[in-house]
């Protein structure tokens, strides 16, 4: 039956609920190994050919609304990237770090869900950073959808929200992330 596979005494589905709310990877938040900074910032308004002179000019800045250097807002998430161990990355399913503890992805990959497609990504941004912050992100599964059939097969959508603080908690910004967790094969669940 459909969401009903056995998986010890809970079923799929009440595993996957069950799961909902609970932190993503090593559970605490991640701090950023380097605060905001110029360099990093240099290179991404380049990378994207982005020529507004707050991320670069430090006189427009000054003389601008935010009065100073800021980060641009879709480098939010940078910050807090970790940095990627190569070894073993492709058995991880690309993620980049070794996740500790009971996941979704790793409750449905044992139940045949191993192929992952990004469908979505929302962002939220309080304010922009400065240079010299320190960025914090706690992320937590907002939600894990019913077995849907999709043309990449059957599967379920995951979505997970990122919260981003700096300094005395304040937060700056969310990103909602959904992704397909199907069965490549047509034989999951």
């Amino acid at each position: 039956m459909k969401g009903e596979h056995d998986v010890g005494d809970e079923t799929l589905d009440e595993q996957l609920q069950a799961l909902i709310g609970q932190p993503v990877g090593r559970g605490g938040p991640s701090v950023a190994p380097d605060p905001v900074n110029q360099p990093m910032i240099r290179h991404w308004a380049a990378a994207f050919a982005d020529d507004n002179p707050v991320y670069v000019d430090p006189d427009a800045a000054g003389h601008s609304r935010f009065g100073q250097i800021v980060a641009p807002p879709l480098m939010l998430q940078t910050w807090t990237m970790p940095t990627p161990v190569l070894e073993g990355i492709a058995e991880r399913g690309g993620s980049p770090v070794e996740t500790e503890g009971e996941t979704a992805l790793s409750v449905l990959d044992r139940a045949g869900y191993t192929a992952t497609l990004a469908t979505n990504s929302e962002f939220e941004i309080l304010r922009y950073l400065h240079v010299g912050e320190v960025v914090s992100s706690s992320t937590v599964f907002e939600s894990i959808s019913e077995e849907k059939q999709t043309r990449m097969g059957r599967g379920r959508f995951v979505t997970w929200v990122t919260t981003y603080t700096v300094e005395a908690d304040e937060v700056v910004g969310r990103q909602t992330f959904r992704i397909l967790k199907f069965d490549p094969t047509g034989t999951a669940a």
